[in-house]
């Protein structure tokens, strides 16, 4: 047999052929070495903070100039067209479009305001603007608004911050939320910058710092996205209710043992529990925690730049981004997955509807009765079934996304609370006829938020020419505050 020598001996343009082929294989090979090598320095500089970050700054746009990627995703949230179904990014007047809400808040501030959540980079901005902030309200409101929340804790200690008051900060709390809210700014690590969170987890015996980076994913979100309530008369201690565990039953049990009030209910007198916004205690019963899947794969999904893979910082309704945050995945087309998203929607917030219903009507009975001379004994069952009726729907309704996140729980609480409404009216009946009174009850005209707002007695004109005089006088002094401090900060990549 012939070697390769002896056939490029016999015909020469063979060795040729060979040579050039020779040639461009290693071209191809020098190019794609130099393409790998590109990548790895694109990596290794991502993570490289050129310009130092001091350990408490505010300003996003000081860390973005290290972080441009990720800080131009973030700012993208400024973005507030995204409307879903049932939620989004969008401005929805939440009264407006369930005014019985007004009758289930009736002498609570959400009766006045509230709306869907913008975002996160408009979170100072909506929080001066809501008329649900008034200046006797404790700096506490101020917690997960701002990346300024962790600079003021640091310097005035985390006790002394709760027990300070909102309007006295203003001119303070003026960065939205941020990098320095999850980000250490030496490592770019995750990390936990609110105390509360750390407590709560270490009354159960767990250190967070034991927890693993897909954990932290979460663990971030779960700072502020909870359920909570400030502990004390005067401390107003940020306290998550946790230490009987995540359960709505378990948070009620706790709020019943150290009996805590967050208010007495205008209309049926009944001491009630306001959950805040439970999105972490939900979303851990759902499938995607089981599989463990954390809340930045699929509100904040990776995104590739050439050879740098970096998490996408526009958090945001995985609605708005479906192919990276759902197909990522699941192989169904966006048509069928969205379908699967408002079909579980669409089932639990029906049946929530109906247990609003039964909660409206019995506040309205209750009141009737009171009116008609019932007495405190006769009345304290009714309001302890109306307390943990309401408390189920809150639970289910505060939290953003809970339908979806864990469609057979928020169910379950919900039917829970649906028996715990209709077992109050029925003795409501009992007392209401004991009194003489003609059942059913005559309801009031609830068709509309002015309506409603109207029934419980609230004076919309006087709050908005408050509301509108703070925004005009005091804001501005706050900006401009804000402004001289940040002059004097400089940038820290002169320092």
């Amino acid at each position: 047999m012939k070697n390769m020598i002896q056939i490029v001996q016999e015909k020469p343009w063979l060795g040729w052929v060979l040579f050039f082929l020779t040639v461009v294989v290693v071209f191809l090979i020098g190019l794609f070495a130099n393409s790998i090598m590109e990548r790895r320095s694109e990596e290794k500089t991502m993570f490289q903070v050129a310009k130092p970050i001091a350990d408490w700054e505010p300003r996003n746009e000081v860390w973005g100039a290290n972080f441009p990627r990720e800080y131009e995703t973030y700012i993208a949230t400024v973005d507030t067209t995204f409307r879903s179904k049932h939620g989004g990014s969008a401005t929805i007047d939440m009264l407006k479009e369930y005014p019985s809400l007004v009758v289930l808040w009736a002498g609570y501030a959400f009766s006045t305001d509230f709306n869907q959540a913008r975002g996160h980079y408009n979170a100072v901005k909506d929080i001066r603007n809501t008329l649900r902030t008034v200046p006797r309200q404790p700096a506490t409101c101020w917690t997960c608004k701002s990346t300024d929340v962790p600079r003021m804790m640091n310097e005035k200690g985390t006790a002394e911050f709760y027990k300070d008051k909102w309007l006295s900060l203003g001119a303070e709390i003026v960065n939205p939320i941020g990098c320095q809210d999850c980000h250490d700014p030496k490592t770019m690590n995750l990390r936990i910058t609110r105390p509360a969170l750390i407590e709560a987890l270490a009354r159960q015996g767990k250190d967070v710092k034991q927890a693993t980076h897909q954990e932290m994913r979460s663990l971030v979100c779960a700072q502020c996205h909870v359920e909570y309530y400030f502990k004390g008369k005067e401390e107003k201690y940020l306290t998550f209710p946790w230490d009987n565990g995540f359960r709505a039953e378990d948070m009620e049990a706790y709020y019943d043992k150290i009996q805590h009030v967050d208010w007495v209910h205008q209309l049926s007198k009944t001491p009630m529990l306001k959950a805040q916004h439970p999105d972490y205690e939900i979303f851990r019963t759902g499938i995607h925690a089981e599989r463990g899947i954390s809340c930045a794969d699929c509100h904040m999904s990776y995104r590739s730049e050439g050879g740098v893979k970096f998490t996408d910082h526009k958090i945001q309704s995985p609605l708005n981004n479906m192919a990276n945050a759902c197909q990522v995945c699941h192989r169904e087309s966006e048509e069928t997955l969205k379908k699967n998203v408002y079909d579980r929607q669409d089932k639990v917030i029906d049946i929530r509807g109906r247990l609003e219903e039964a909660l409206v009507k019995a506040h309205i009975e209750a009141k009737t009765a009171w009116d008609n001379g019932a007495k405190e004994d006769e009345m304290k069952p009714v309001l302890q079934l109306i307390r943990q009726a309401q408390w189920r729907w809150d639970y289910t309704a505060a939290s953003h996304g809970g339908s979806f996140h864990a469609p057979l729980e928020t169910a379950r609480v919900i039917g829970d609370g649906i028996e715990k409404a209709q077992g109050a009216r029925i003795l409501l009946a009992e007392v209401l006829l004991k009194h003489n009174v003609k059942l059913p009850v005559q309801m009031p005209d609830l068709s509309s938020k002015e309506k409603a707002q109207a029934y419980i007695g609230l004076d919309l004109k006087k709050l908005n020419d408050e509301k509108a005089k703070f925004i005009k006088e005091v804001i501005p002094q706050w900006d401009e505050k804000a402004k001289e401090r940040h002059e004097k900060m400089g940038d820290i990549s002169s320092r």
